[in-house]
C-alpha cells in the first residue's frame, strides 16, 4: 500500500484513503443497519477453510482442528432443515451472528425455501447425507450414493441445480460415523470432512435450561472450538437466545467458516 501510494502522489493518496475509508465505513453501515439493535454479539471474523489443508477437522473424532484462538467458537447445526430452523435464524439474526449448517437432503427437498434463507441470510450450507443413515453399515457404493444424493438435493434446493459437485466443500457424517475408504474418497474430491470440538447432546431428552447449563459448562471446560448443535431440536431453538447472549455476556467470539477460493485459510 506504501508503494502504491508512493507513486500515486499526495493528492492521489488521499483521495484513494478517503475512498478506502467511505467504503468501509460503508460496509460497516450495511452491517449494523441489519443488526436489530446496538450491542450485539456478530461475528468477529471470517476463517477461509482449505479442504486441501483442513481435510478433517474436531477433535471429538480427529487429532485436528481448526485454529481457533481463547475463547473464539464456530456454531454449526445439523439435520436441517425443520420446523424450528425459522426460530433458530431469528435468534442468529437478532445476535448478527452467523453459523453453518449441514443439512439432510430430505429435508432440503421437502424444504427448499428454506434453504434459500439460509443461504440467503449469508450462513454456510453444508452437507449431511440424503437420508442420514449410519454410513458405515452400508457398502461402499451405497454410502457415497448416499452422500452424492444429499449434496444433489441441498445443491438443488439452494441453486436449482442438481449436482453431486458441492458449491461448498464442507460435510459431516451422520453420527460421525466414518469410514477409511470414504474419508480417502472425499478427500480425493476436496471435501473438507467436520467433526466438532464439543456438543450440547441435544438429542437426548432435557430441558432448554438443561441444555444451556450443559453446554456453557462444556463450553467453559473447552474455552473454544467447534460446537454441533441441531436446528430442528425444538429444546435447542429455545435455548439459543440465553445461550447467544451468554457467549457475548463472557467475551465469547464469533468466528464464521467458508470455503477457501484459493490458496490456504484465511
Amino acid at each position: 500500500m506504501r508503494r502504491i501510494c508512493h507513486r500515486l502522489g499526495t493528492a492521489t493518496t488521499s483521495a484513494v484513503l478517503l475512498a478506502l475509508v467511505a467504503t468501509v465505513t460503508s460496509i460497516n453501515s450495511a452491517q449494523a443497519a441489519d443488526c436489530p439493535r446496538p450491542g450485539t454479539l456478530g461475528v468477529s471474523r471470517v476463517l477461509k477453510v482449505d479442504p486441501a489443508v483442513y481435510p478433517r477437522v474436531g477433535l471429538k473424532s480427529f487429532p485436528q482442528t481448526l485454529p481457533l484462538e481463547d475463547k473464539e467458537v464456530i456454531l454449526t447445526f445439523d439435520d436441517g432443515p425443520g420446523t424450528t430452523t425459522p426460530q433458530v435464524l431469528t435468534a442468529l439474526k437478532n445476535e448478527c451472528v452467523l453459523a453453518t449448517f449441514f443439512m439432510v437432503g430430505k429435508g432440503a427437498q421437502a424444504l427448499p425455501a428454506m434453504v434459500k434463507k439460509v443461504a440467503a441470510a449469508g450462513h454456510t450450507v453444508g452437507y449431511h447425507t440424503w437420508s442420514h443413515q449410519h454410513l458405515n453399515k452400508l457398502s461402499f457404493t451405497d454410502a457415497e450414493n448416499e452422500i452424492n444424493r444429499g449434496i444433489a438435493a441441498v445443491e438443488k434446493a439452494k441453486t436449482g441445480v442438481s449436482t453431486d459437485v458441492p458449491s461448498t466443500p464442507f460435510f459431516r457424517f451422520p453420527y460421525f460415523e466414518s469410514t477409511p475408504e470414504l474419508l480417502d474418497s472425499l478427500q480425493s474430491r476436496g471435501i473438507a470432512v467436520f467433526g466438532a470440538d464439543f456438543w450440547a447432546s441435544d438429542w437426548e431428552p432435557m430441558t432448554p435450561d438443561q441444555e444451556f447449563k450443559l453446554l456453557t459448562g462444556r463450553l467453559e471446560a473447552a474455552r473454544k472450538g467447534i460446537i454441533l448443535l441441531h436446528d430442528p431440536q425444538a429444546r435447542t431453538a429455545a435455548m439459543l437466545p440465553a445461550f447467544l447472549r451468554y457467549l457475548r455476556e463472557h467475551g465469547y467470539r464469533i468466528v464464521h467458516i467458508v470455503a477457501a477460493t484459493g490458496g490456504k485459510h484465511a
